[in-house]
């Protein structure tokens, strides 16, 4: 199963740590296509794609993928758009929104019956979480 997996990149890297351990996480279920956002040796390589290698990158890896599963805590505009471009394929996806008092989730991703949401408070939750997900999903 091909997973790409989609987090705030120039949006804020506060939760790359969290990403790495989904990364990690994930890659017991599949390959996960976009393993650079969870790690900052291949972000690093990748400031010498430009922007239009970097999307056209990304669009191939979406026709690609069998899942798309976006940490969506922090606001990114370009989360945003693959979840869109997701949906509008009919990609399966799967956000996941860490819980704390001072943030709440978009509505255009909480309200939309297209994303499975699930919320977790730590990342310790997550490995639970996301076996639960992985047993159910395509059934």
């Amino acid at each position: 199963m091909n997973i790409y997996f989609a987090a705030a990149i120039r949006g804020g890297r506060n939760d790359a740590g969290i990403y790495s351990l989904l990364v990690q996480e994930l890659s017991r279920y599949g390959k996960v296509l976009t393993e650079h956002v969870g790690n900052d040796a291949l972000l690093a390589r990748e400031r010498q794609l430009s922007e239009n290698e970097i999307f056209r990158r990304d669009m191939q890896w979406l026709d690609q993928t069998d899942l798309l599963i976006a940490e969506v805590s922090t606001p990114s505009l370009g989360v945003g758009y693959e979840l869109a471009m997701a949906e509008i394929r009919s990609i399966p996806s799967l956000c996941l929104f860490r819980r704390q008092e001072e943030t709440r989730l978009s509505a255009m991703i909480a309200g939309n019956p297209f994303y499975k949401t699930i919320s977790y408070k730590n990342p310790i939750e997550l490995q639970a979480l996301l076996k639960d997900f992985f047993s159910r999903f395509g059934q």
